[in-house]
């Protein structure tokens, strides 16, 4: 089952911090190349002292003990969130949701 997944984050090309169990450390931000037989090539970048290192790593499949995906991110503090005009209809926040939520909060008193 982690294969799959693991396989079907590759083809999504996003960032994923991969947990591995023998070293007992995260890779943070890292991209998933390619999978072959029980072979996970990743690549991610370390932030040294005075410099950006970039690696490529190969860890077997058994030695990943857990693979997380950032959802969303929102800065914090007083930031006026930028909106795009063009937003998919799915992700538009409308007044018939709020009347919903309202209407079912009404309804519990």
């Amino acid at each position: 089952m982690l294969h799959r997944k693991i396989y079907q984050l590759r083809c999504e090309g996003k960032e994923v911090w991969i947990f591995l169990r023998d070293q007992q450390r995260w890779l943070e931000r890292a991209t998933i190349l390619e999978i072959e037989g029980d072979l996970v090539t990743l690549r991610y970048e370390t932030d040294e002292e005075d410099e950006v290192c970039s690696w490529e790593e190969m860890v077997r499949l058994e030695s990943i003990g857990s693979v997380m995906q950032r959802l969303a991110a929102v800065p914090r503090g007083d930031v006026e969130l930028m909106i795009a005009d063009d937003c998919p209809e799915t992700e538009q926040l409308n007044d018939h949701s709020e009347q919903e939520f309202n209407r079912e909060s009404n309804s519990d008193s």
